[in-house]
């Protein structure tokens, strides 16, 4: 089986072209490929499918097999993907995900793409929907105590639930001890992601991240998108800033008028592989 290992900020997946491939148990080979010692070393594994209404079809599948709906740096990486290995001319894409329909714009330089504006959709604010075990329309700043310290969360969908948490010092932070502790509560149905967000400016927020199913990852493009929404529903910044994750830089905006959010970043190759089943 061919692979391809791509990262979006440092958020590294293995796609694998499903046009070509037939991937019998995705699962298990997500649990396998991502180990970093004995495996290909990922944060998960993502399928590029036909699909009967988009252009593309992208499955996501976390570190631990889970598959979750959606992956902002995944999308750009499968709209990298399909330009550059000529699977489409276009450089707007539409890409079926569990989370709905993307639209990917793709930035081209000398042939191949370089960077990739997502169109996230509108996020969800209601608990029900994100989903979050809070009364009312929004959960903002929301108090929750995690092994006797209070935390105020904030939750947003963005097709998959966050929980943001704004604080200081997140370089200080032991997210192996605490990012489970959020993930898992019993706050949270489908379990969480969780970011750890301190305020630079009123343009900029730097951030850490918990992934459900994968632990603390370089970037989450659904992640940043989620804490840029609860900045502005905090009132601590505009409607665009610059994300800066340990894996590298986002730029999102939360269009007022539209109510969707758009996320542009990198898209790069790693390497080429292929799996040789013994």
């Amino acid at each position: 089986m061919r692979f391809t290992k791509m990262h979006g900020a440092g958020n590294d997946y293995i796609y694998v072209n499903g046009f070509t491939e037939q991937v019998e148990n995705p699962a298990e080979l997500s649990i396998r490929l991502s180990n970093r010692n004995f495996g290909v070393g990922s944060d998960g594994l993502v399928l590029i499918l036909p699909s009967e209404t988009c252009d593309f079809r992208m499955r996501m599948f976390n570190a631990d097999g889970s598959e979750s709906e959606m992956c902002g740096n995944a999308s750009r990486c499968v709209g990298k993907y399909v330009y550059d290995k000529g699977l489409t001319q276009k450089t707007e894409i539409n890409l079926e995900t569990g989370a709905g329909v993307k639209i990917l714009k793709l930035e081209v330089s000398n042939g191949e793409v370089k960077r990739v504006t997502v169109d996230m959709g509108e996020p969800i604010l209601q608990p029900a929907l994100v989903p979050v075990n809070l009364p009312g329309e929004k959960a903002v700043s929301v108090p929750l105590i995690i092994e006797n310290s209070e935390y105020a969360i904030t939750c947003v969908s963005m097709g998959n639930p966050h929980a943001v948490v704004f604080t200081k010092g997140i370089d200080q932070l032991n997210l192996t001890e605490l990012g489970p502790k959020f993930e898992n509560n019993a706050l949270f149905p489908r379990r969480t992601n969780t970011e750890f967000i301190e305020i630079l400016d009123r343009s900029t927020l730097k951030m850490r991240v918990w992934e459900r199913g994968s632990g603390e990852t370089l970037a989450c493009g659904t992640g940043a998108c989620a804490s840029l929404v609860a900045a502005v529903l905090n009132g601590h910044t505009e409607r665009k800033a610059t994300l800066q994750l340990l894996g590298g830089t986002l730029e999102i905006e939360w269009d007022e008028k539209t109510n969707h959010v758009f996320m542009t970043g990198p898209a790069e190759t790693v390497f080429e592989g292929e799996l040789i089943n013994e």
